[in-house]
């Protein structure tokens, strides 16, 4: 409280006064303006807007002065430098591996930012994810490193008993951290989703089964995923009816940018949208080996696949190519394929259960058949997926499963392709024969077929002409035991679904991609065994890098299916249980092709082409180009 009647000083007084009230004011605004920098805004304005203890108070021609007790403001502590390393660090203890990469990645020293890197490849094997580990290994700028950092997930996972699983992509990352879905993935849930999903799937013990259309639909709608457009600049964007692509420089800017620590970039992946291979050309002055053929833009569909804007046809992939041309080098089985096979005794339990069931008369309709069906689903059990060639964990041979295992649930009526290609049982049904109820088992599969191979004298330049696939057919007999005896034979029936699978295979797959895919597959296969029988490779002085049998270029992996659901069906014929198991699969032999006189002809016209494809001026970097009209 102020006094009533305030005290009147000397003069002298009174200037010390001002001067001490002047000095506070000054020490004050020195402080303000002088602050630390750690000091932060809210701080600042705590200390100008708090009321102070004891009120500063100067009047007009007053000659009191209230003196503040001067305070002393606290030290400000400097935070300490926190270096790379100790962020990495942290941020592994925390779990946050994603932050983690990217704190590694701002270090423009590369020596530092491997170390970094492996830090996080180390913590995430130590989790066991070995697949986030693959994606930071091919971070990692030296090359040196990265191989190194390649072998010790292998033999970490060795150690753990795992398998190399999918490689994820970018697409499903942003699926899986922008939906409410409960991924396994993610810690959250048990719900899964991989790069190749069109129409069978493999659950964590490596059971193929078939996605309903109903689940699938119920897939997109959860998460949301619409087709979308590539990201493609405006060159590769164009539509091409003759698109020439160089295996060899393409390897080379492959090489290059895996020795950066950088993935190839999705044209490269996409192989610049072709979507059939239609020449190969070699140039040895030039060296150069070169696949030519349509190419367009193209979008991703709802599966997540990349398919061509205006065909609607899947686009060749570098992955499938670099798959099959480790197939067939020289380390390599120049052969590959899959196969399903029914076991045994699983075969036995069938046989013996129809035989019974027969002996027993007409099943019930409605309850007594479903629980018929059941039962020999159960009896059959779970069929052997033998894959060779290829490994399991490639796209090739999860596209190669899921053909076949499609190409049976048509023939035993499960799947509609439509009334060109009817079912067995259709068949039967319009036959009405009393021998095929006879029939025990079916076996079908999938070859390659193609009319012929155009060549010029020179054979430096081929033509892939009537690129199919062939279905072929065998009727095979079960023992009591339950082994299947092949007769090399097919009767009639079992030859006319075949003969309808293979003359209708071009519409089929309009309607279903799989085996567009599995066509491309088959094309880029002959790619690799021309390459293989005529030595082209050689003659271009090719010495092949990043995709030789040992090379830096990874393909993408998927989980390995060892076994798939029963493929078996039964229709009432007569009275009788008519059963029909298929067994089979897909075998790509090429030698059927490039080493038959028959199917290689000579053809002018084919040297003229690859005379006016030759490559022109490009850019440094540039690996494709399109023919000028």
């Amino acid at each position: 409280m102020r006094p009533k009647n305030p005290r009147v000083g000397s003069s002298v007084v009174s200037v010390l006064a001002t001067i001490a009230c002047l000095s506070i004011v000054l020490a004050v605004t020195f402080y303000l303006v002088n602050r630390q920098p750690q000091v932060t805004v809210e701080k600042v304005e705590e200390q100008i807007q708090a009321p102070a203890e004891t009120p500063l108070v100067m009047e007009e021609q007053q000659e009191e002065v209230v003196v503040v007790p001067e305070q002393t403001p606290e030290p400000v502590q400097e935070t300490p430098r926190v270096t790379p390393e100790e962020m990495v660090a942290a941020q592994l203890a925390a779990g946050e591996f994603g932050q983690a990469i990217e704190t590694a990645e701002t270090v423009a020293d590369l020596n530092e930012r491997t170390m970094l890197l492996k830090m996080v490849v180390k913590a995430q094997m130590d989790s066991g994810d070995f697949v986030a580990a693959l994606g930071t290994i091919n971070r990692i700028p030296l090359a040196e490193a990265r191989s190194q950092a390649m072998s010790e997930r292998a033999q970490a996972m060795s150690l753990a008993g795992g398998s190399q699983l999918a490689d994820f992509t970018e697409l499903i990352q942003l699926i899986q951290t922008q939906t409410s879905g409960l991924w396994s993935d993610t810690g959250e849930g048990d719900g899964e989703i991989s790069q190749f999903s069109s129409g069978v799937k493999v659950d964590p013990n490596g059971l193929l089964h078939q996605i309903s259309q109903q689940e699938r639909n119920g897939q997109l709608a959860a998460l949301g995923i619409k087709a979308r457009q590539a990201n493609l600049n405006q060159n590769v964007a164009q539509n091409s009816q003759l698109r020439l692509v160089s295996l060899t420089r393409l390897e080379q800017q492959v090489q290059q940018l895996i020795e950066e620590g950088r993935s190839p970039v999705e044209t490269m992946k996409m192989l610049a949208g072709l979507t059939k291979v239609q020449y190969i050309f070699v140039y040895p002055e030039e060296n150069e080996v070169v696949i030519a053929g349509p190419a367009e833009a193209w979008i991703y569909n709802e599966q997540g696949q990349a398919v061509g804007v205006e065909s609607g046809r899947p686009v060749l992939q570098l992955d499938d190519l670099v798959t099959v041309l480790r197939t067939f080098s020289d380390q390599g089985e120049k052969i590959f394929g899959c196969s399903f096979d029914p076991r045994p005794e699983g075969l036995a339990r069938v046989k013996e259960f129809v035989a019974q069931s027969n002996a027993r008369g007409p099943l019930h309709a409605g309850g007594g058949v479903r629980n018929w069906t059941r039962q020999l689903k159960d009896k059959l059990g779970v069929q052997d997926i033998t894959q060779y060639g290829v490994p399991d964990t490639s796209r090739v041979a999860r596209v190669l499963i899921e053909a076949d295992y499609r190409m049976k649930m048509i023939g035993i009526g499960k799947l509609d392709a439509g009334a060109n290609i009817p079912s067995y049982f259709d068949l039967l049904a319009k036959e009405n024969s009393q021998s095929a109820q006879k029939l025990e088992a079916l076996r079908w599969w999938l070859t390659m077929k193609y009319d012929s191979v155009l060549h010029n004298p020179q054979r430096t330049a081929f033509e892939l002409v009537g690129s199919s696939v062939l279905c072929q057919s065998e009727n095979q007999i079960v023992t009591k035991e339950g082994q299947r005896l092949q007769t090399g034979q097919a009767e009639k029936l079992n030859r006319e679904f075949a003969a309808n699978f293979t003359k209708h295979y071009q519409e089929l797959a309009q309607k279903d991609l799989v085996y567009a895919d599995l066509q491309n597959i088959f094309d880029l296969a002959l790619v690799a065994a021309l390459m293989q029988n005529e030595q082209l490779a050689n003659r271009a002085g090719w010495e092949m890098n990043a995709f030789a049998a040992n090379g830096m270029y990874r393909p993408a992996e998927y989980k390995p299916a060892h076994t798939v659901e029963t493929v078996v069906n039964h229709r009432v014929y007569n009275g009788k249980d008519v059963v029909v198991q298929v067994a089979g699969g897909v075998r790509v032999d090429t030698a059927s092709v490039v080493k038959n006189q028959n199917n290689l002809k000579v053809s002018p016209e084919v040297g003229a082409v690859s005379t006016k494809s030759q490559a022109p001026a490009l850019p440094v970097g540039r690996w494709w180009w399109d023919l000028a009209n």
